[in-house]
């Protein structure tokens, strides 16, 4: 499947990823200075890049394992969904989740891109829900944690 993207700054970088196997592609921060997080903060940061994803696809904006592990960098809604039919520019929403001020650099790997099929579907309000053995029960009502 190709992708098509667009470039909307000469800075942008097309997504890549890391390894043959990996299922993220890189976002990297299209930024012309560096850009400063205090503790507990949230910034926009844009990627420079516009995609047209597939119908019946998006694309989901999710943490790199390394930045949320080793700086507390993360998306601030965890993960961002680019829709099929959005044509603007990605930005990440990043979020500090430490205790000290972070640094993002121009070109750095900010979040990860991993393009995913969805099911569409229409609801249907009824009376009653089919019965079944969990029923309501939720928050670690199977014991399982």
């Amino acid at each position: 499947m190709k992708i098509a993207w667009k470039k909307l700054t000469s800075s942008a970088k097309m997504p890549e990823r890391g390894s043959a196997w990996a299922a993220g592609y890189d976002l990297f921060a299209d930024i012309a200075e560096e850009t400063r997080l205090a503790p507990h903060e949230t910034k926009m940061i844009g990627t420079g890049v516009a995609l047209a994803v597939p119908e019946g696809y998006f694309g989901g904006v999710f943490a790199r394992s390394g930045l949320s592990a080793k700086e507390g960098l993360r998306p601030a809604n965890c993960t961002g969904v680019v829709d099929a039919d959005y044509r603007g520019e990605v930005k990440v929403a990043l979020h500090n989740d430490s205790e000290e001020e972070r640094v993002v650099a121009p070109g750095q790997k900010i979040a990860q891109l991993v393009i995913m099929p969805f099911l569409s579907v229409e609801f249907e309000e009824v009376a009653d829900l089919d019965e079944t053995e969990r029923g309501q029960g939720g928050f670690g009502s199977t014991g399982k944690m």
